[in-house]
């Protein structure tokens, strides 16, 4: 098995009310990827194979972080986030729970979309819950069976769920962990045994600098 690094994209549209809205880095997301791929230019990382989504916000992360630095990225449907906008609004329209419109009132939320989604009680979505975590479980399986060191550039919730796989977290530690997800996160994952452990999370060493706290973001 192969080590797999796993990155968050950089700040998208925050203030997004769907998908689509969302789907798409801010300058500040573009500087924060730039910024970890000069990082790691300094430190001499490397990788043999670069991952993505197909959504914007991943492509535009590893174009700004990459460069001509590694392998051109392949890109992978089964790296694409869980389609929250849309569970929310079903939630929303089916049960009468408000849309949260801040960090502090999405804090509360996530659990309780997450938890419904597992009990199956939200109805029309594009993929169940067990759906999402098998597609990510496959996909990691079939990474990390290749050669060389690999990098997937991602979304929060499908680091969360990679992290839940690889570590059997129940739902409520894998909920709270989704809400710490920086973006331009670094993750790693090793194998022990049979199997991927986590031996990295939430690492930001190129926003570590007094004057690039500022860019440690959430949303």
């Amino acid at each position: 098995m192969s080590q797999i690094t796993l990155v968050r994209h950089g700040q998208a549209n925050s203030a997004a009310q769907d998908e689509a809205g969302y789907d798409a880095l801010s300058a500040l997301g573009r500087q924060q990827s730039g910024w970890l791929g000069d990082y790691w230019d300094r430190i001499g990382e490397s990788y043999d194979r670069v991952y993505t989504g197909t959504l914007n916000r991943h492509r535009q992360t590893a174009a700004a972080m990459t460069a001509e630095r590694w392998a051109a990225p392949e890109t992978d449907a089964r790296l694409n986030e869980v389609e929250y906008f849309d569970l929310s609004d079903r939630m929303h329209k089916q049960y009468g729970i408000p849309l949260p419109t801040c960090r502090e009132e999405f804090i509360d939320h996530l659990p309780l979309v997450f938890t419904a989604w597992q009990d199956g009680k939200i109805e029309g979505a594009s993929e169940t819950f067990h759906e999402f975590q098998s597609r990510i479980d496959e996909v990691l399986t079939e990474i990390a069976a290749g050669e060389g060191r690999a990098l997937i550039v991602t979304s929060g919730g499908l680091i969360a769920m990679a992290i839940r796989v690889a570590m059997g977290l129940e739902l409520g530690a894998f909920a709270r962990l989704a809400l710490t997800i920086m973006n331009t996160s670094v993750h790693q994952l090793h194998p022990v045994g049979a199997g991927l452990t986590l031996t990295g999370f939430n690492g930001v060493p190129h926003l570590a600098d007094p004057d690039r706290r500022f860019a440690q973001t959430y949303l």
